[in-house]
């Protein structure tokens, strides 16, 4: 069932300019649209900016893109959901002609995987922030293991909450599928510090 997204805030967009990026943060399990602003001044790009709220309601208050499931092993049917919902709404609110540079933490992380594995020709780059990606072939897959996109993968060693089963296959899949830096922090969590804005920024200069 696709849950569609409940909300949105954004910057520039009113202003962006014909072709140019819109950057697209997605947020963890619980969150909302908020939780993700606070790394734009951080990227350093001035470009426009959207973050989605999920359109799932959580037990604790927050949102998600899909249920909760086993660990590292969501189901297929509720991750293909939460995709089709985020697209959805970039149809209906952005313009087609904008590459999108996608960003997100955890379960948005995963969302970002997610928008690159299905239409991987809307995706400028991809960010994912103590996230992985999901089990199995998506739409997109066999373009990108001819094309190879940029993807940048950022992880604390001491992130209890990503299972193993889904970090291996995150680095499986980058490696099949994208020019990937993939960078992992000691004494870090399931969290984002100054080091992974560093490297996020660095990597979206490069660009």
């Amino acid at each position: 069932m696709i849950h569609p997204i409940s909300k949105s805030i954004g910057s520039g967009l009113e202003n962006q300019k014909p072709g140019e990026p819109i950057i697209v943060l997605l947020h963890g399990y619980g969150s909302n649209e908020q939780d993700m602003i606070d790394i734009v001044p951080h990227l350093k790009l001035n470009l426009p900016w959207v973050s989605l709220r999920g359109g799932l309601n959580t037990a604790h208050g927050g949102f998600a893109w899909f249920p909760l499931a086993a660990p590292g092993i969501p189901r297929v049917e509720d991750v293909v959901d939460g995709t089709e919902a985020i697209w959805q709404w970039v149809d209906e609110n952005l313009p087609k002609d904008a590459p999108l540079i996608a960003i997100g933490f955890s379960q948005g992380g995963l969302m970002v995987s997610q928008l690159l594995r299905t239409r991987p020709d809307r995706i400028k780059d991809t960010v994912i922030l103590a996230g992985f990606t999901l089990q199995g072939e998506q739409p997109g897959d066999a373009a990108l293991r001819a094309s190879k996109p940029r993807v940048l993968y950022c992880r604390g060693l001491e992130d209890a909450v990503i299972a193993e089963v889904a970090v291996d296959r995150t680095y499986e899949w980058l490696r099949d599928h994208a020019k990937a830096t993939a960078h992992a922090y000691e004494r870090l969590g399931h969290s984002i510090d100054g080091r992974v804005l560093r490297d996020v920024e660095a990597h979206l200069a490069a660009r």
